[in-house]
């Protein structure tokens, strides 16, 4: 079945807007089951993010290009520019990315300026996560109730990585992680990522 581009785009856009103003709720688009008709080797929660965030007027980078010409297909689908990582809009981790990858993008993606620190890069990264009561990371700041728990199959280098990163508030990174259920959950560079220690 095909991806509708007005109806399913919209409920993705909604379900993501309402993600970043509530930091670590995870979002279920399994209505969207299905729908990815679209020959793109990642995972279709991913697929319904970009598909409804890119368009003509950003620009994208993928970090792992798995031999499928996935920056050539995201453009022709999306109209979006692929470009290098330190002028990405967007960056787009497949799942399996190294982490040394994921962290030295990091350390070069765009970060925004005090003039304007929008002009940032929003990460779109594959991974596995869940809301466990004993999460590896505890979360807190604007839009969560005293604190939420996440377990992530991020490493804690990835983290730090991204700590840095938002370490200058406005300037910073905003996350966006998908899973193989259809899931999203949002990490705005507003909210603090402390990792706990795991007994």
């Amino acid at each position: 079945m095909a991806i509708d581009h007005v109806h399913d785009l919209q409920f993705v856009y909604k379900k993501i807007l309402d993600n970043m103003s509530r930091p670590g709720k995870i979002a279920s688009l399994q209505t969207l089951a299905g729908r990815n008709d679209y020959n793109l080797q990642m995972l279709d929660a991913t697929l319904l993010t970009m598909m409804t965030l890119l368009d003509r007027e950003v620009t994208f980078h993928v970090l792992m290009d798995n031999g499928q010409n996935l920056p050539e297909k995201i453009s022709e689908y999306t109209l979006a520019t692929h470009t290098t990582i330190d002028k990405a809009d967007f960056v787009i981790v497949l799942k399996g990315t190294p982490e040394t990858a994921i962290t030295n993008a990091m350390a070069q993606c765009k970060k925004g300026s005090l003039i304007d620190p929008h002009a940032s890069a929003t990460w779109i990264i594959e991974s596995a996560f869940s809301d466990v009561h004993e999460g590896e990371l505890m979360l807190t700041g604007p839009g969560i109730k005293d604190q939420t728990k996440l377990q992530t199959a991020l490493t804690p280098a990835v983290w730090q990585a991204r700590n840095v990163c938002v370490a200058e508030y406005p300037l910073g990174i905003d996350l966006m992680l998908t899973d193989e259920d259809l899931q999203v959950v949002c990490i705005p560079r507003t909210t603090k990522v402390d990792m706990m220690e795991v007994e």
